[in-house]
């Protein structure tokens, strides 16, 4: 028999090697709005949200004033954060926005509506909202639809007020 994960089994944190870690705390907590937990010293910190001990570890370790992997190597293509709803998604795109960070794209997949972007390091970050399950898109045999359409920004900042 094949092992299935049990439901609720979720990524816990993501744990990052940046070449500044001040420049990277300032993204995550200034820009991204997550709260700095821990830091040690100058070479780890860990951030999380709504008190959590961490969602996002920074680190130093190897990296420290590193270049940024080339584009065509292998590695972590993005870190997702999922919002619980479509207003505290478009407030926190709001915030990128306003921060000045360029944004890579967006797309409604049917599943989730979701907006790229880069971290100081250019590592990727997926910001999205999931839509209720019961409105996910199926084909006839109730396989998934996903797909990558466009997601209106104006409108999804807009209803975060």
């Amino acid at each position: 028999m094949t092992y299935t994960a049990p439901a609720g089994t979720c990524v816990g944190h993501v744990h990052l090697k940046v070449s500044d870690l001040d420049r990277s705390i300032a993204f995550y907590r200034d820009v991204l709005g997550f709260e700095l937990q821990q830091k040690f010293g100058d070479s780890a910190a860990f951030l999380g949200a709504g008190g959590y001990h961490h969602h996002i570890g920074l680190n130093t370790w190897h990296s420290r004033g590193g270049p940024q992997p080339p584009a065509r190597a292998t590695g972590l293509y993005h870190s997702a954060f999922l919002y619980p709803d479509r207003k505290a998604l478009g407030t926190a795109v709001r915030q990128v926005l306003e921060a000045g960070v360029p944004l890579d794209g967006a797309a409604d997949h049917g599943v989730s509506e979701a907006v790229y972007l880069r971290d100081p390091d250019g590592n990727g970050v997926e910001l999205y909202r999931d839509r209720p399950v019961d409105e996910w898109p199926r084909l006839p045999d109730g396989s998934l639809a996903m797909g990558s359409d466009p997601l209106d920004l104006h409108a999804l900042v807009a209803e975060a007020g």
